[in-house]
């Protein structure tokens, strides 16, 4: 969210380039509020960046000297959401501000593994390629872990371990193939069309492996982890 906040910024400045310091709120300057993050993140910061830049831009236009003497002013940007409603016929809702799509396909070889996931995504306009797939590549790792490894044993209500490394979390050599689509459009109301990629890279990944699980040898799955598929011998 940093390097895309700064590239919006630049972008309401307009300028080639910005020497930044973030400093990350906290509980005594930051105000009461729902974290920055996920799919919102991009979509609520940015817009509000994007409020905050054009009242830096007014302001250097405004002041003799430019930016150097605005040192030591603060501009703060503002976004409210439009809020979320039924628009149209029953099942075609918008449950959320920054509502994006996609679509998995997991591909498995003959022995049943997953060997390749390709992941199709609706990211409005990409602000940062590489940012962008890197999110989606990690999504997909999220949801191959709940699919395949991941499991929470509690017993009387409790974990049986609190150890990272016995929660089957997939390690990167446990990683099949990933090839990630980034469909590009203009969401009218994200910051210079861009939506977010946060929840929506690892939402589709297990049922696309349950679904090619299903494929190969016939049997619904109703729980996670997934049992492995077994080929009956012919």
């Amino acid at each position: 969210l940093d390097t895309v906040a700064a590239q919006i910024l630049c972008e309401t400045l307009e300028i080639d380039d910005l020497s930044l310091v973030e400093v990350r709120s906290d509980t005594v300057s930051g105000a009461m509020a729902g974290s920055t993050t996920a799919s919102r993140g991009t979509f609520q910061l940015g817009n509000a960046v994007i409020d905050a830049g054009r009242a830096l831009a007014q302001a250097v236009e405004q002041t003799p000297g430019g930016l150097a003497a605005l040192a030591g002013r603060e501009f703060q940007g503002r976004y409210e959401s439009t809020g979320t409603q039924a628009d149209g016929e029953p099942g075609h809702v918008r449950s959320h501000v920054s509502y994006s799509f996609a679509t998995h396909l997991a591909i498995l070889d003959d022995a049943g593994a997953v060997t390749r996931v390709v992941a199709a995504h609706d990211a409005g306009r990409v602000m940062n390629p590489l940012l962008c797939e890197g999110q989606v590549e990690g999504g997909v790792a999220m949801g191959l872990g709940y699919a395949l490894s991941e499991r929470l044993p509690l017993e009387g209500g409790r974990l049986q371990s609190v150890k990272l490394a016995a929660l089957g979390m997939p390690k990167p050599l446990d990683m099949p193939e990933v090839e990630v689509i980034l469909i590009q459009g203009h969401d009218p109301e994200g910051p210079y069309g861009a939506k977010g990629v946060g929840e929506i890279g690892c939402i589709p990944t297990a049922a696309a492996v349950a679904n090619a699980f299903y494929r190969f040898d016939g049997r619904a799955r109703r729980r996670l982890p997934l049992d492995k598929p077994k080929r009956e011998q012919q």
